[in-house]
């Protein structure tokens, strides 16, 4: 009953958001794999590559097509139906989903030590200066980031 229930809601949608829902669970289940198969600064190059040239191909009318909002509200849709989307995974696909819309979001991947002192990692994406997943800024002080490898970045 709950999956009737999910698929009306999905075939009620406008179709630029079904297109951007399935857009969203095809990426997080690639981000999801490649995080599992591939190391990540292989995948980051990948993923550099995918990002410079599909953003070439987007106008900037493109940009007021689908929203950050929708993007993010998108993958956080796709990330309740893919296994160990973490945040990173999240994040990755936004990214990307971002990129190809002409945003020049970036992926922040920050450390801390928990309160037991065990070490915890986050990635957040932010666009324009301003996080649009990964959390309200105040719980993303804690994190120190970490400096960019000097390859390309995500």
């Amino acid at each position: 009953m709950e999956r009737l229930k999910r698929l009306h809601k999905f075939l009620y949608l406008s179709s630029a958001d079904r297109r951007l829902v399935a857009q969203s669970v095809v990426l997080v289940w690639a981000m999801r794999l490649g995080l599992w198969l591939l190391p990540f600064r292989i995948l980051r190059r990948l993923l550099a590559r995918v990002t410079k040239s599909s953003s070439k191909l987007h106008k900037l009318q493109e940009r007021d097509r689908a929203s950050v909002d929708r993007v993010v509200w998108a993958v956080t849709i796709a990330s309740r139906y893919v296994p160990a989307a973490t945040c990173l995974t999240q994040s990755l696909a936004t990214k990307v989903l971002l990129s190809r819309r002409g945003h020049q979001a970036s992926v922040h991947i920050g450390v801390a030590r928990s309160e037991a002192g065990q070490f915890q990692a986050h990635a957040w994406v932010e666009n324009d200066g301003i996080v649009v997943i990964g959390g309200p800024e105040s719980q993303l002080k804690r994190y120190t980031p970490l400096p960019a490898s000097g390859e390309e970045t995500v």
